[in-house]
């Protein structure tokens, strides 16, 4: 590694605004913003998006039509053509044949003066077959002149992604530029020690060879399984993971709340559960316990598969909380799942006594200056809503827990601006979308897992298949023959209203005319834009089987627990990720009636679609859907919405990199233990880089010193 004079020099010059690099300026400078480079460090690490072998230098009757191809020749003669467009042509010759090269665009000066007899010159282009002529052409075909006595010699040429106003060779030169004044300023701030049991190449080796390969296997390139590009691509996890692996540190040593984890509420909540837990459900709670009686702070992630009991998790922990004095935020997403945990926090701590209050944005302003009022007094224990929780006005007399469910759906800020409302709370974040190792990593890298990965007995697998529009008749008969057993059912539509450019089916144009359809059977309407009131008297009813058959859109996906539903259809199945719709089939199976979920697609769906959906027919697991879906979607679009804790990474793919990901973590996380506040003279390097970075944001590392 370098010194700390060496390293700055490197930062500085990586720091420098790219109009600054010779052959940029400030015109070339406003066209390569277009491409998200605005710094030096902005272009090295725009990497080739593919090569061009150009190693091979062919003899002319080698070339072969359709290809591309490199070939070494003298200029025999030039001279334009007469035509409605001019051509400027040139007969290149060698040993063994000729081939004709033509410009339709040039400036004729220019050109008799490059191209003059005699020359040599190495020549790459697209090789076609003049039929008329019946000889080799290549149509404005790369040329680069060769000095007397030089050997020529083929090279592989980066292909980047462009932009408007600028080209490939454009691009090229940049580079070649950029790296070689790079080489002048280069060092390591990795430690030695890394680079060699990794087996890692130097900073500007590294890269000199992604953009100008010289020694490694192109493939090995194109699919990022290089050492020169797993360099940066651990690098990044690297980084990444360190500052997890701190942020980690800092909270294992944040005093928190110790609680008393065995008093009487607890007790009396588990002696009034009308079910057995699960062995999984016992050793979570028994995690959680630890955790809580700690003097430090809990921060914990609790994932399972939909329907695995992880509510009832939540309320033990309330319990826990209120026991030793202390007030309890729980935090959702949406109003519909802030609700049904208010409605089931209700019929189960409320017996006990404890007082809670729903807060969301659509309360009356009493309604509201009274949660407020009882929680900056102490006088409600437990308050369940949305983001509607973390504004300023908010206050809580002894906030001593904080439960966050599905998490994904939050960023880092919102989750440390709920926990600002208390002195060091314990943390209790739920996810009922399980997440694929490498995503949890990356996530969740600061906080302990726990996972229930047993499902409550009597919980009945769900029977799925993909039907199509054609088939709607039978499936209709197939839900009526379960309202008319005494069942109940869910229809899902992606859509409250009807989209013409979507142009699928929505729950407000659908609803009258399923209530047709199953006459006599009471339907019922759900949709998020419904008031509150409304929505809780659907559920309600629902719940009661006054409401046989609920038409929704995936309001449902979460809270509702019915367990007579036995039948869910969901329209444009195709539309969905798999992950949504696994949490929108838990709604069925929660009883002992054998239950289906039926994906109706259009009657000709394209192939990507029947693969995806063939995973749903196939399996129930949640962490293999999740991986599936992480595979076809990629991070951002598996969460549903790009999640603030989520690095942009620029080389590395989660899905891809998993193993290198494992690796950088366990580097990261062996180099904090060592090392916590990385004061190790050889870490120097790391420090600096990390503080650079801001892993992650918001986050406050540690003092920059």
């Amino acid at each position: 590694m370098g010194d700390e004079h060496s390293l700055k020099r490197l930062l500085d010059f990586l720091d420098r605004p790219a109009q600054y690099l010779k052959g940029v300026g400030p015109k070339k400078a406003r066209l390569l913003k277009k491409l998200g480079i605005s710094t030096i460090e902005d272009l090295i690490f725009l990497f080739p998006r593919d090569y061009e072998d150009r190693r091979t230098i062919l003899p002319i009757h080698r070339l072969k039509p359709g290809t591309k191809a490199l070939f070494e020749a003298y200029v025999w003669s030039n001279r334009i053509i007469r035509s409605r467009t001019p051509i400027f042509e040139v007969v290149f010759k060698d040993a063994t044949g000729i081939v004709k090269g033509k410009w339709f665009h040039f400036r004729q000066d220019q050109m008799e003066k490059a191209f003059q007899p005699g020359k040599r010159a190495l020549v790459f282009g697209d090789i076609h077959l003049n039929r008329y002529e019946y000889c080799l052409e290549v149509i404005h075909p790369q040329v680069d002149f060769l000095q007397e006595g030089q050997k020529a010699k083929g090279h592989v040429l980066p292909i980047y992604p462009l932009t408007e106003g600028v080209g490939q060779r454009d691009l090229q030169k940049i580079q070649v530029q950029a790296l070689r004044e790079l080489k002048d300023a280069s060092t390591e701030y990795l430690p030695k020690k890394t680079i060699e049991t990794r087996g890692f190449p130097s900073f500007y080796q590294a890269l000199r060879e992604i953009h100008y390969p010289t020694k490694e296997n192109l493939q090995k390139l194109k699919n990022r399984t290089s050492p020169f590009i797993q360099r940066f691509i651990f690098e990044e996890f690297f980084f990444f993971q360190l500052a997890l692996a701190l942020k980690k540190g800092v909270t294992k040593k944040e005093q928190g709340i110790s609680f008393h984890v065995n008093g009487p509420l607890f007790h009396r909540l588990m002696e009034s559960l009308s079910f057995p837990l699960t062995d999984a459900q016992k050793r979570v709670i028994e995690e959680i316990q630890g955790d809580m009686a700690s003097p430090q702070a809990m921060n914990r992630l609790l994932q399972g598969d939909v329907g695995c009991g992880k509510t009832i998790v939540a309320f033990l922990a309330m319990a826990i909380a209120v026991d030793s004095g202390y007030q309890v935020a729980l935090m959702a997403p949406t109003e519909i799942l802030a609700e049904q945990h208010f409605f089931g926090m209700r019929d189960m701590l409320a017996p006990l006594g404890i007082k809670g209050a729903i807060l969301v944005s659509g309360l009356s302003k009493r309604e509201r200056a009274s949660v407020l009022t009882g929680l900056a007094s102490g006088n409600l224990e437990v308050v369940v809503g949305t983001h509607a929780i973390i504004q300023e006005d908010v206050e809580f007399k002894d906030l001593g827990l904080v439960i966050i469910d599905e998490q994904h759906r939050f960023g880092v800020l919102q989750r440390a601006s709920l926990r600002k409302k208390g002195a060091q709370p314990d943390l209790l974040v739920m996810t009922a979308t399980p997440i694929p190792r490498t995503l949890a990593l990356t996530l969740y890298g600061d906080l302990e897992v726990s996972t229930i990965d047993e499902m409550p007995k009597g919980r009945q697998s769900i029977k799925t298949r993909v039907v199509r529009e054609y088939q709607r008749e039978k499936i209709y008969q197939v839900i009526m023959d379960e309202l008319s057993a005494g069942r109940q059912a869910y229809i899902v539509y992606p859509l409250i209203e009807e989209s013409e450019k979507l142009q699928l089916p929505s729950v407000l144009e659908m609803y009258p005319k399923i209530t047709q359809a199953f006459t006599p059977y009471k339907v019922g309407l759900l949709h998020g834009r419904m008031p509150r009131e409304e929505k809780e008297k659907v559920m309600r009813e629902f719940k009661e089987g006054k409401i046989h058959l609920l038409v929704s859109t995936t309001v449902v996906e979460v809270g509702i627990d019915v367990p007579n539903a036995t039948v869910m259809m969901i329209e444009g199945a195709e539309r969905f990720g798999l992950s949504q719709l696994h949490q929108l089939r838990g709604r069925v199976g929660r009883g002992s009636h054998v239950s289906r979920c039926l994906l109706m697609v259009s009657n000709k769906p394209s192939q990507v679609s029947r693969a995806r959906l063939r995973v749903m027919e196939e399996t129930c697991d949640g962490f293999q859907i999740a991986e599936e879906d992480l595979k076809i979607r990629g991070p951002g679009d598996f969460l549903g919405v790009r999640q603030s804790g989520l690095p942009n990474f620029k080389v590395a793919d989660l899905v891809r990199d998993a193993s290198v990901l494992q690796r950088a973590r366990e580097d990261a996380f062996e180099m904090v233990d060592r090392d916590p506040k990385l004061e190790d003279p050889q870490h120097i390097g790391i420090r600096k880089i990390l503080i650079r970075k801001g892993h992650p944001k918001g986050l406050e590392l540690m003092d920059a010193g």
